[in-house]
């Protein structure tokens, strides 16, 4: 039931802008609670990596007095990767694709974000 629910956010997350890519939900220690991740993508590997961008980016952000980490943002020349937390046990990882328009991104994923920390 849980696990529906967070699919149906996430699908309606991707189905918000072409710009998304894929997304997945994850405890903030990695492991993937849902996932709609394109076909050959590893879920682990995206977990892996996303609970080590968050490590690093909470504590980069505490060492340089920014405050409480709200978003880790990675822009490669093939797109964007985007952490946002979920609550504060969950991080919502986000593939973007290279063109995308980050204003819009940013606010259907903060509502993603908030709706997913209701139901875990």
């Amino acid at each position: 039931m849980r696990a529906d629910m967070l699919a149906s956010i996430l699908s309606e997350l991707n189905g918000s802008t072409a710009d998304i890519e894929a997304s997945a939900v994850l405890s903030t220690d990695g492991l993937v609670m849902a996932s709609m991740l394109p076909t050959g993508m590893d879920e682990d590997r995206v977990g892996a990596m996303s609970a080590a961008m968050l490590s690093l980016g909470d504590r980069t952000s505490k060492e340089l007095a920014r405050g409480k980490l709200e978003q880790v943002l990675v822009k490669g020349n093939s797109g964007y990767v985007l952490l946002t937390y979920a609550g504060s046990e969950a991080v919502l990882t986000t593939l973007c694709k290279p063109n995308a328009r980050l204003g819009l991104i940013f606010l259907d994923v903060k509502r993603a974000a908030e709706s997913l920390a209701k139901i875990i």
